[in-house]
């Protein structure tokens, strides 16, 4: 799958019919193995619960959410959280990038991270953040991109299928 295989976009609402697609792509990934913040087996109901609250955060301006759609729809996301503490306004988390299974190692990650970027500039960010599995494919895209290591927190979180897993710390100062 080329960059011309898929689109990224920004999502200004996020409609019922998205949430459910965003939600299947978030059971996808942490079935997969991703250590994005829940547990394996995830339940619809408790990811559909997920995504209407990153709906909400949206509408209020809160976040920024990017999507990538390939022929199948929805296969990847990235998510800006734009609101800080009113001594970081110029600093936004870059959190939930998720990448279908179907779509993985095809550039789609990577085109995600860099519309992200110029998304962060465009909402006045010039410094941005995130955390990730320690020594993850994730890990190694951040380092790819120019990311810089800030440190590792060892026995951090929870695998989805269990087991502590390291968590790796970056954040990236924009142009």
């Amino acid at each position: 799958m080329s960059a011309s295989a898929f689109q990224i976009r920004r999502l200004r609402q996020i409609d019922a019919d998205q949430c459910h697609t965003l939600a299947e792509l978030l059971i996808d990934c942490v079935a997969g193995g991703a250590s994005v913040s829940f547990m394996h087996p995830l339940a619809q109901e408790r990811a559909l619960a997920f995504w209407r609250g990153v709906a909400e955060g949206v509408a209020r301006g809160e976040r920024a959410l990017l999507v990538a759609e390939d022929a199948q729809g929805i296969a990847g996301t990235v998510q800006l959280v734009l609101a800080q503490p009113d001594n970081q306004p110029h600093r936004a988390d870059l959190a939930k990038m998720l990448v279908h299974r179907r779509a993985r190692r095809l550039g789609m990650g990577e085109a995600l991270m860099r519309a992200a970027d110029e998304l962060a500039l465009d909402c006045g960010k010039t410094l941005l953040v995130l955390d990730t599995v320690d020594g993850s494919d994730a890990e190694r895209l951040y380092r790819r991109l120019g990311w810089q290591s800030c440190g590792v927190i060892p026995g951090y979180a929870l695998w989805p299928h269990g087991g502590l897993c390291a968590t790796h710390y970056f954040y990236r100062a924009l142009p």
